[in-house]
């Protein structure tokens, strides 16, 4: 498709949402398309998103977990994995960056992080294009994330 992150497709992914951000998040289930706007953070070729692992999203998630998402001039396809409870030892430090990236409403009261099924959702990036100052960037993240 595109060529894998460069140091500019890096730079510009980081500096436009590697910070809260609003997507729109498309999924597929026997042949019908849902989509809903999500708030993201995105680092190292993945998206994650706070949500509920019981809600509508991650249940299709889990019958097919290819994806959409497009936000600010950018779309891109993706593989949805619930990472499991925020809270979760392994979690810890995403979770830290989750918390300073949605700092303006982490706390408001929607989310309630004593719920086990308070989850991380991670969308692995694979392809995507990005547009920036009249220049289209085609990108390969399947090769360029960090585990």
């Amino acid at each position: 498709m595109g060529e894998q992150l460069t140091d500019t497709t890096r730079f510009l992914m980081k500096e436009r949402f590697g910070k809260d951000s609003i997507l729109s998040l498309a999924t597929c289930v026997e042949g019908v398309p849902y989509v809903r706007t999500v708030n993201g953070y995105y680092e190292d070729g993945a998206f994650y998103i706070i949500t509920y692992g019981l809600s509508n999203k991650m249940k299709q998630l889990e019958k097919n977990p290819l994806l959409a998402v497009s936000g600010e001039w950018f779309t891109a396809h993706g593989i949805g994995e619930n990472l499991g409870y925020i809270y979760s030892e392994s979690n810890l430090p995403i979770a830290e960056k989750l918390k300073r990236a949605f700092a303006s409403w982490y706390d408001n009261g929607h989310n309630d992080y004593n719920d086990r099924n308070t989850c991380i959702l991670r969308i692995r990036l694979t392809d995507g294009t990005l547009f920036s100052h009249g220049t289209r960037y085609d990108i390969d993240f399947k090769n360029s994330q960090c585990p």
